[in-house]
């Protein structure tokens, strides 16, 4: 009997766990110091993506700050609101581990970061970071700052008042699916709101802000 495996891919064309060797090769294969390695366990895959995740976040970052530099010139472009937050998230694979973020328009600068966390997907990560700014706003007052994200999901979710996900609670998920249900409590609990929430226009302006740079 063949035993199961699964493969973490710390520095490749997309970092995350993988449950077999040809989706792992396609990550690592041709990528320049690319990190990867073999578990036997989901569980122990999703520790040593966690634990060596520090240096590849850092890397991360950096290459998303840097490619938000070099996309737009967010003075030439009026409509944006600098002064607004902005928030993206990211899944290694749906469902697998994601993460999400909130980054201050005009500077780039990184606000909050969450993550990575386990049976997760795009549009959990980005519900997620959505609710984290909207919490995080009302709890320090701020009725002014407008929000952005590049999600419709998010955005439907919003409006509906609560998450639409598919995922079925497991073993593995207990984590996100916890968010999810006190998200959507904050959520049913402060409304109306009082937070502009805008739809970023990647076709005009080029990637969000908070994009994490790896597509």
């Amino acid at each position: 009997m063949t035993s199961e495996k699964y493969y973490v891919v710390w520095r490749g064309h997309r970092p995350g766990i993988y449950d077999s060797w040809a989706d792992c090769e396609a990550q690592v294969k041709g990528f320049p110091g690319a990190r990867y390695k073999a578990f036997s366990s989901q569980r122990e895959a999703v520790a040593a993506y966690r634990d060596a995740d520090v240096e590849s976040l850092a890397m991360f970052k950096a290459i998303a700050a840097q490619a938000a530099k070099q996309r737009v010139n967010y003075d030439a472009i009026p409509e944006i609101c600098q002064e607004a937050i902005a928030v993206d998230g990211a899944c290694a694979r749906n469902p697998g581990p994601m993460e999400y973020r909130g980054v201050h328009v005009g500077s780039g600068r990184e606000l909050f970061h969450f993550g990575p966390c386990d049976g997760g997907t795009n549009n959990i990560a980005e519900y997620l970071a959505l609710i984290h700014v909207l919490a995080l706003l009302k709890k320090n007052g701020d009725t002014r700052t407008p929000v952005y994200t590049d999600s419709k999901t998010a955005l439907s979710w919003l409006r509906r008042g609560r998450s639409n996900t598919t995922i079925v609670p497991n073993e593995r998920n207990g984590r996100t699916i916890d968010l999810l249900r006190r998200a959507d409590a904050w959520l049913a609990a402060n409304k109306p709101l009082t937070t502009r929430v805008l739809k970023w226009n990647t076709e005009e302006w080029g990637e969000i802000p908070a994009d994490f740079g790896r597509k």
